[in-house]
């Protein structure tokens, strides 16, 4: 709800906020927490454990997991255990404790709609939620839908998990449940159609949805913004969703992500769904995993906000005609977010099977080695370019190399990136370097001569920075730019970041937690500038630096990106920003698993001693087998 709403909030506000808010206190409605000594423990929510590693200070108003490094304070919990953006969680936090979120460079009068929009957004909600009360209890009563669901094998108990129930066959039912059914908001939330009578010119007002099962359809929050609801026979449409309304957008929401939250980190995967029926039948069945997206074709909204609760997302279709269609669009959705830390995958199961009926067919474990068998984005994105395509001739060869070229485009900067580009080449019979010029056009004189100015200065300044005290092969990028040298690493990371903002996205959880949970002044600025790009998505470094000021974080800012005021005439290539900046982040969290480890001995606990030493281990070899012999 107001995902899209763009406000500036002053920073000594939420500094604010942040004191006056008990971080034990919100955690704790979620996480049940004990005293252990001077902090409270509990059990991490965000990975699945049987012992307490999840530790939250209340003197330092700050969470960390011992497990899985997850940490922040109350706004970051916010964002990370209900998926809200940074403006949702300040704006969540605030309310909670009575504060009004004040907005810099908005009128009163804005402001003043802002609160009203925001009111109403609260009202709708209050009224799906009513409705869908009585849905329910109309459930209980009809033992008509009470059969179709137990036809379909659904149990009472998964019914109630999802708060499913059943809207009568009366055109004017709800008229019982609210006492004015002329009210506007009954129409403006979906639950009533209102319209006029071509012959009598009449007014008309009956119920949207009449005769159907219902499936409330949640926010990240938990609240009633819309239903869908299934015919019990064979009338259509078969699934009929809420229409768009001031809380409710199709193209933005999914189908029980609230009920999945907590499944995604605990299974790792997050599995994409056609319909309601397959995420609450999966549920039951042992995938509480699944969401759906809501009769329409899944977007690149969709897909950045299922990667705020996993790294890794499966689209699960049918394995007919509409199903590849819906799997081509969710590709172009997909797309701009498969970053190297990334895992899309396509299922595609027979034609004659959805995941309901694959699993109660051949059970749970088969489904399992279907979603770990899925198509990897790499093979779909060529099979779609290559589909009528015949390699056996030119043109056959020149029409992949045209399809593949606005797919590959969308990818971000980044080792899988490169290698398509190497493997789609390879197809059509060139090498990489060709393929990019037919792509993009020959490279002209200036920008040969830019790389080689770029080449030179870093050759001339090899001396001056190795004697700095970090690695010469992660700033060589950075070395012709730089009026003042970065002295750390946490520098040269916040220089790249905040000059190449969309760098961000291509992170891990674990990444941005190390950089998050720095010492200030690093940590603060990292925490900031994720909860920008919730906010406002990508900006240039002139935005982000009048956003600064006054910021704690201000001067390491100014400091990393002495000489970027202006546009550059000679930017460092995107891939090049990227591989630095994995290069740094390797580093860094090699260092954090040898302090962890030395805290392990420390503590006798061999066994976290050991998981530690083989995580480093396997980062050090993924390094390895990445640089090739």
């Amino acid at each position: 709800m107001g995902e899209n709403t763009r406000v500036s909030i002053p920073q000594s506000f939420i500094q604010e906020l942040l004191a006056r808010a008990d971080v034990v206190e919100i955690i704790g409605r979620y996480v049940q927490l004990k005293k252990g000594g001077a902090n409270f423990m509990g059990l991490c929510p965000f990975h699945a454990e049987k012992s307490p590693s999840f530790s939250v200070s209340p003197s330092k108003q700050f969470y960390h997991c011992f497990g899985c490094g997850k940490n922040g304070n109350a706004i970051g919990f916010l964002m990370e255990h209900a998926g809200m953006n940074f403006v949702e969680a300040v704006k969540d936090l605030a309310q909670q404790y009575g504060m009004q979120v004040p907005e810099d460079d908005v009128s009163p009068q804005e402001r003043a709609r802002a609160s009203e929009q925001r009111q109403k957004q609260a009202t709708l909600c209050d009224v799906l939620e009513k409705a869908g009360d009585a849905y329910k209890k109309h459930l209980k009563n009809s033992s008509r839908a009470v059969d179709y669901l137990k036809g379909r094998g659904l149990s009472g108990e998964i019914a109630r998990q999802f708060g499913l129930g059943y809207a009568p066959e009366g055109w004017r039912t709800l008229a019982g449940v609210f006492p004015s059914y002329d009210d506007p908001l009954l129409a403006e939330s979906g639950l009533v159609i209102a319209s006029i009578d071509e012959d009598t010119g009449e007014k008309k007002r009956y119920d949207r949805f009449r005769d159907r099962v219902m499936f409330p359809i949640r926010n990240v929050k938990g609240e009633c913004i819309g239903f869908g609801g299934r015919v019990l026979d064979e009338g259509t449409p078969k699934y009929l969703n809420s229409p768009e309304t001031p809380v409710f957008s199709k193209g933005r929401e999914l189908y029980g992500l609230f009920e999945a939250r907590h499944a995604l980190r605990e299974h790792g995967y997050v599995l994409v769904t056609e319909g309601y029926m397959d995420v609450v039948a999966l549920a039951q069945l042992g995938f509480p995993n699944a969401v759906a997206t809501l009769g329409t074709a899944c977007t690149t909204d969709h897909v950045q906000k299922l990667f705020r609760f996993t790294d890794a997302v499966v689209f699960s279709f049918d394995g007919d005609a509409a199903g590849r269609r819906a799997a081509r669009k969710a590709l172009d959705g997909a797309l701009p977010y498969a970053s190297d830390v990334r895992s899309v995958k396509f299922l595609f199961l027979p034609p004659e099977h959805d995941p309901d009926s694959y699993i109660r067919t051949f059970g749970k474990d088969a489904f399992a080695r279907c979603v770990a068998e899925a198509t990897p984005l790499s093979r779909f994105l060529i099979e779609a370019a290559r589909d009528g395509c015949d390699l056996g001739s030119a043109e056959g060869r020149a029409h992949l190399a045209s399809n593949a070229r606005p797919l590959w485009s969308l990818l971000p900067e980044g080792a899988l990136r490169r290698q398509l580009l190497g493997e789609i080449a390879g197809l059509v019979q060139l090498n990489s370097r060709e393929l990019s010029e037919v792509w993009n056009g020959p490279p002209t004189s200036g920008q040969g001569n830019a790389r080689h100015v770029g080449k030179n200065y870093k050759n001339n300044s090899y001396q001056s920075i190795s004697g700095m005290g970090y690695d010469t092969e992660l700033s060589s990028n950075y070395a012709s730019r730089a009026r003042a040298v970065p002295a750390s690493r946490a520098d040269i990371a916040a220089r790249i970041l905040l000059t190449h903002m969309t760098a961000w996205d291509g992170l891990s959880n674990e990444d941005r937690s190390l950089l998050c949970e720095l010492p200030a002044p690093y940590g603060p600025l990292f925490v900031w500038l994720e909860g920008q790009l919730h906010e406002h998505g990508a900006q240039p470094w002139a935005a982000l630096r009048e956003g600064l000021r006054e910021h704690e974080s201000e001067a390491l800012a100014l400091r990393a990106t002495a000489g970027v005021e202006v546009p550059l005439a000679h930017e460092p290539e995107p891939g090049d920003t990227a591989g630095e900046l994995r290069g740094l982040l390797d580093r860094m969290l090699a260092d954090r698993y040898m302090r962890q480890e030395n805290e392990a001995l420390a503590a006798n606990d061999l066994e976290r001693y050991r998981r530690l030493q083989y995580q480093r281990l396997a980062l050090g070899k993924a390094k390895s087998d990445s640089a090739g012999p």
